[in-house]
């Protein structure tokens, strides 16, 4: 593989983690903040900008990450057995075990807060207790991508 496809991969693989940090981090910062503010109109209109952009901008990200990681390790020899390799993959799996219901959890409270603005109603108790569930999944998610950009950079011998 040439140095020049070595640096394009690598630098799609930057970018990808950078977007999933980024995503994840502003996501969660104004979900929380609508959340706070407990105002069900701006609830649903950021949920639904949530949405939107868990779809477009981590979903793609989601996507990129295995097959870039992938040919970047192929590319420079390192086997998929690698001990922190094996340990970042392991970690991937496990953030997208905590996403994937996170996804959900995020279509649903959108779509609670509408039909709520729409009645000019109160947010009900599913709202709030899907909240709590959605809180609490992004913290082992995050602490878990923190933790395979630091193998990433320190490739430790595990």
């Amino acid at each position: 593989m040439s140095d020049f496809v070595l640096l394009l991969l690598r630098w799609t693989h930057v970018l990808g983690a950078c977007t999933l940090i980024g995503t994840g981090a502003g996501i969660a910062f104004f979900m929380l903040m609508a959340h706070r503010s407990g105002d069900v109109r701006v609830i649903a209109h950021t949920a639904r900008i949530v949405v939107i952009a868990d779809m477009l901008f981590t979903a793609s990200a989601v996507v990129v990450q295995p097959i870039t990681g992938t040919l970047l390790a192929m590319g420079l020899g390192w086997p998929l057995a690698t001990p922190w390799i094996g340990a970042s993959i392991g970690l991937y799996l496990l953030i997208g075990a905590f996403w994937l219901p996170v996804l959900w959890m995020q279509a649903k409270m959108r779509d609670l807060a509408m039909a709520a603005m729409a009645a000019d109603e109160p947010l009900p108790a599913t709202y709030h207790r899907l909240f709590r569930w959605w809180f609490a999944f992004g913290f082992p998610a995050f602490g878990a991508i923190l933790l395979i950009v630091w193998l990433m950079l320190a490739r430790p011998a595990l």
